[in-house]
């Protein structure tokens, strides 16, 4: 079970905290201040700088699944009740896999990271190996029970905060599975150790070496953070896990960016007690992560849970399928499916009925405000299912009298 907090050191470290107290991606990338003189800092351990009065869930191997997602038959390594708020660690798959041979330490220390600045618990996890060669790459926190959680409820998981946990990630394409995997030059498995840096304005980038054509004229590329988590969902409904790989109904993999701090996911719970679990921390990443992953590195999170019962959703979110998400001043519906086009078409049809639920627009009218105002963008089409989601612009309707309450539970948190 989760550890309650005993001894935890009561300050904030601006140095790497990203919180849910600004709006939006831009919100996200100036929520952190570089304020020591250097680029980089130390790694931040399990235990470490945690909060007072929060439970604690650390990335301990016996607190994650590899590669899997947890299924019915799983049973809990936490317990949170709704309302509630707990600190979850997160370690990156990448450093740890097979194909990088299998041993987080000497795979940064080639890119002059010292073993001591490599995360204590990607090691153990690595050590354990507990994941089988059909697998998924990612490593879940969790599952984390959520009391009194029903099939048919609706789980709303807040980003209240995120922390860099090292200064320093990777960005990689392989196995065939970037956009441009058949390109003769583009294709194959490649990656690049990616620097956190100190910006001239004190805000963190993310650096890429310098390896450049010899007659190109460019500079350093630098780019702004903006963390999430990649993966946020529960249990499925199975008696075997699911691969880490493809997002469904359940949630999982979405890799929707817009899901920074101030964000909240709503995922349509399977089982009893949900059995929430989250993964795959990106300090950035582009919509679509065309060459297969984002900026992978290690994040720890602080969520916090609420349930929307199964009565009023069937009432209200009846034609509502799948995760949505919502935050920034944007309410975000998704669709999923092996082919983009049918994922597109997924993603309107649930923006017109969350447009209804939320607004009383009718169909027609929602639709055709849809082409005229909201944006629809491919979250990810490397993941086995693509994802497409929308941003939908609160401001853009009249909402002062929400239809029901749980319309109004859903503005709050997009508000």
């Amino acid at each position: 079970m989760v550890r309650p907090i005993t001894t935890a050191i009561q300050h904030r470290d601006f140095n790497r905290d990203f919180s849910g107290t600004s709006a939006g991606l831009q919100g996200a990338r100036a929520a952190v201040t570089a304020t020591a003189a250097a680029g980089a800092f130390p790694v931040l351990q399990r235990g470490e700088r945690l909060p007072s009065g929060i439970d604690y869930l650390p990335a301990d191997p016996e607190h994650v699944l590899w590669g899997r997602l947890p299924c019915a038959g799983d049973k809990p390594v936490a317990v949170v009740a709704p309302g509630e708020r707990i600190v979850v660690d997160t370690v990156s798959h990448e450093g740890i896999l097979a194909d990088q041979g299998s041993d987080p330490v000497a795979f940064f220390g080639r890119y002059g990271v010292e073993p001591g600045q490599v995360l204590a618990d990607a090691v153990e996890i690595t050590a354990r190996g507990r994941r089988s060669p059909g697998d998924g790459p990612h490593v879940v926190t969790g599952p984390i029970a959520v009391a009194g959680a029903r099939p048919g409820d609706l789980l709303a998981v807040r980003t209240e905060r995120l922390e860099l946990r090292a200064p320093y990630g990777v960005i990689s394409t392989r196995h065939g599975r970037g956009v441009l995997a058949d390109d003769p030059q583009l294709g194959g498995d490649y990656h690049t150790f990616c620097s956190v840096t100190a910006g001239p304005d004190g805000r963190w980038l993310g650096t890429l070496p310098e390896r450049r054509d010899p007659n190109a004229r460019t500079g350093q590329v630098s780019f702004p953070l903006a963390p999430f988590l990649g993966i946020v969902g529960v249990a499925t409904d199975t008696p075997t896990r699911a691969n880490s790989v493809p997002p469904g109904p359940h949630g999982g993999n979405v890799d929707i960016r817009l899901l920074t701090p101030g964000s909240t996911l709503f995922l349509p719970v399977q089982v009893p007690e949900a059995l929430l679990y989250v993964g795959d921390p990106h300090y950035a990443q582009g919509n679509g992560e065309v060459a297969l992953t984002a900026f992978e590195a290690p994040l720890r999170a602080q969520l916090g849970v609420d349930l929307l019962p199964r009565e009023l959703v069937a009432e209200e979110l009846a034609g509502v399928a799948g995760p949505f998400a919502a935050g920034h001043g944007l309410l975000v519906p998704t669709g999923l499916d092996a082919d983009l086009n049918e994922a597109l078409r997924r993603c309107v049809r649930n923006a017109v009925a969350l447009l209804g639920a939320v607004s009383g627009l009718e169909a027609r009218q929602a639709y055709l405000y849809l082409s005229a105002a909201a944006d629809f963008q491919v979250s990810q089409a490397v993941d086995l299912v693509a994802g497409v989601h929308g941003e939908l612009r609160v401001a853009d309707f009249a909402v002062e009298n929400a239809p029901g309450p749980v319309a109004r539970r859903i503005l709050e948190r997009a508000r």
